[in-house]
């Protein structure tokens, strides 16, 4: 198959796990065309049969905002036509969607199939708000077929867009060999002197991760043991995290490590990783954490629980519960054979339902039902 696939390449889990899936389609045979403004951030190195085409957006004074969507309609045209796609998958329904389906409705783009998926924020947030809904349940109407990282953000999806449309729900993946346990202790070394415990968290620093309760949790565990936190990652909360590490006097424990490539070397090496996000539709963080033998604090109600079984690779707590956060925490880290327990569930979970091979599969499947409508 020849697939096009347009997601935001920066940091954030849609963005990674398109970028992922290409690559994973690509050494499957597949060729692979991504559409962006931008290179993705997981696209890296040379993989075979997978190609990068930027989207050029002109700002001409007639427009206070330029159109991004249509400028990447007409690429999509362009690249669809040069390398005869079968398909574009678009990640996140604003506006990819529809700009997918302006393309298709261009001369000559009617046989032109597109699937979507949902990832979370395009629903909740975006497609949820009054100006945007609308289009956003026109996106997946048009859409040939529609998928959904977890069963939670399918329900909300139909209850947010009251939509009846058929979503499949395809988990997202880890690749396990990158995202593995590390014997080594060198990683741990670059941050953590003997008998340090280090906690991680990875995000795009939005308000949703609510990065300054992160804070707080070390904080509290900072108060029962010595211990560093590797903050990855970047995004608008930053300061206020930072502010927040001044302001309980543990900053100099904490690493502001920024965007980084190689996520998995900084994951290895902790002890415990911590995602205390107000809503997850999926939790790709957690995922690739514990696919790296690294137990989660995490939230309850939302994505969070359809891969993170609380109380076997790790604790989800209340959005905004800091103390029981830091309370769980301070048990894994104190109880070394749970701990142990933990790191070895949190492995077997990723390899048996979120390993990289397995669900790259479910989307072929699914990539040929939906040509064969």
């Amino acid at each position: 198959m020849k697939i096009g696939i347009t997601c935001y390449p920066t940091y954030g889990g849609s963005g990674v796990v398109a970028t992922e899936l290409g690559m994973a389609l690509a050494r499957r045979g597949h060729e692979v065309h991504f559409v962006s403004y931008e290179a993705p951030v997981r696209l890296h190195g040379y993989v075979e049969n997978v190609y990068y085409h930027p989207v050029e957006v002109s700002g001409y004074p007639l427009f206070k905002y330029p159109p991004y969507c249509l400028a990447l309609a007409g690429r999509m045209y362009e690249v669809a036509h040069e390398s005869g796609l079968d398909m574009l998958h678009v990640h996140y329904a604003v506006p990819h969607a529809l700009s997918a389906h302006l393309a298709r409705e261009m001369p000559g783009g009617g046989s032109l199939k597109i699937v979507t998926t949902l990832h979370g924020t395009d629903v909740v947030l975006v497609g949820a708000d009054s100006s945007y809904r609308s289009v956003t349940r026109y996106g997946l109407k048009v859409s040939d077929g529609v998928t959904a990282v977890s069963e939670y953000l399918k329900r909300r999806t139909r209850e947010a867009l009251q939509t009846d449309c058929e979503i499949e729900v395809i988990p997202n993946f880890v690749n396990t060999d990158e995202f593995a346990p590390r014997k080594d202790r060198a990683g741990r070394r670059r941050f953590a002197d003997a008998g340090e415990k280090i906690i991680a968290h990875l995000s795009n620093f939005r308000p949703v991760k609510r990065v300054v309760d992160v804070i707080e949790v070390f904080a509290r565990i900072r108060g029962r043991m010595p211990a560093k936190l590797l903050m990855v990652g970047d995004g608008p909360d930053r300061y206020k995290a930072e502010r927040r590490a001044r302001e309980l006097g543990v900053y100099r424990d904490v690493f502001f490590l920024g965007g980084r490539q190689a996520v998995a070397d900084l994951l290895a090496p902790a002890d415990l990783f911590i995602l205390p996000s107000e809503f997850e539709s999926f939790g790709l963080a957690n995922l690739e954490a514990m696919s790296c033998g690294v137990p989660v604090i995490s939230t309850l109600g939302s994505g969070v629980e359809e891969a993170v079984v609380n109380g076997e690779q790790g604790r989800l707590c209340r959005v905004g519960d800091v103390e029981a956060m830091a309370a769980a925490a301070v048990e894994i880290l104190t109880d070394g054979n749970l701990h142990e327990k933990m790191k070895k569930s949190a492995r077997a979970r990723a390899l048996e339902n979120f390993a990289q091979d397995k669900i790259v599969e479910k989307y072929e499947k699914f990539y040929e039902k939906t040509l064969e409508k």
